[in-house]
């Protein structure tokens, strides 16, 4: 009986002793889960009535019903979701395409040169000032104009002028002419009044003169063509010099003209 009672005293020291290291335990294996690292704690899973399926871990994992929206699942670093697919040829295919739209903007855009050459007289209509002794001249003169670029160019104005022995006898202004389609060529005609007069009066008794048949003179014409696209205006100037028969109305085309294309801005 006694050996029982002594037995039982014993086992009931140590039952309380190991209770009263239990707090301590505890409270050093809380104040590790602190300052320690998380990783190295398993993976703990809810199971039971009160836990729902974890909707981001593929059905692996179970989380409290009702914190669906609080908690986040922790993805390891290795894990290929979070490796970009294909990134490279994403970012290599849009360069190349940006720097494919920018050449053909560059190259259908880039402003080229329009072209402008002179046909020739294309008629010449003569009248006389018997008392004044003076001569007039409408000269209509043709001109071939090419546009080599990739859009639409307007042709805003042509002006003209003709001289005579250095001195202006006339000049000719038209507006709001044309437009010339991409990579086009138009041929226009413009007009031009002339007269010869005054200080050269004498002019009339040569182109009035019945002995010879053809009343030749040389002209200079100085025309400029002003063209307009995109906002931006653009001056092409020729010079050209030019047989004109002041003895008789003529239709035909008269070569002999020598022209000289400057481009220059607009003013």
């Amino acid at each position: 009986m006694g050996k029982f009672f002594s037995r039982f005293v014993n086992q009931a020291s140590r039952d309380e002793e190991r209770d009263s290291l239990n707090p301590h335990l505890e409270d050093s294996q809380h104040e590790g889960t602190k300052g320690g690292d998380v990783s190295q704690f398993p993976y703990v899973e809810f199971t039971g009535r009160d836990s729902v399926t974890c909707p981001t871990c593929q059905g692996t994992g179970r989380i409290p019903r009702g914190q669906e929206n609080q908690l986040v699942a922790l993805i390891p670093y290795s894990d290929q979701r979070l490796r970009p697919r294909r990134t490279k040829l994403y970012v290599s295919a849009s360069v190349v395409v940006c720097l494919l739209l920018s050449s053909l903007a560059v190259f259908f855009l880039f402003p080229r040169s329009i072209d402008v050459s002179y046909v020739g007289v294309k008629s010449v209509f003569v009248s006389y000032d018997q008392d004044k002794n003076s001569v007039y001249l409408n000269i209509t003169n043709t001109l071939n104009i090419t546009n080599n670029n990739y859009y639409l160019v307007e042709v805003a104005n042509i002006t003209a002028q003709v001289q005579f022995a250095k001195t202006v006898i006339g000049k000719s202004r038209i507006s709001n002419i044309t437009a010339i389609s991409p990579l086009d060529m138009k041929q226009i005609d413009y007009t031009v009044s002339t007269i010869l007069a005054d200080e050269m009066n004498y002019m009339y008794a040569y182109c009035t003169l019945q002995t010879i048949k053809v009343h030749n003179i040389v002209i200079m014409t100085q025309v400029t063509v002003t063209t307009t696209y995109f906002g931006h205006a653009e001056q092409v100037s020729q010079e050209m010099y030019q047989y004109v028969d002041c003895g008789g109305n003529t239709t035909a085309l008269r070569g002999g003209a020598k022209p000289l294309a400057v481009s220059q801005p607009a003013e």
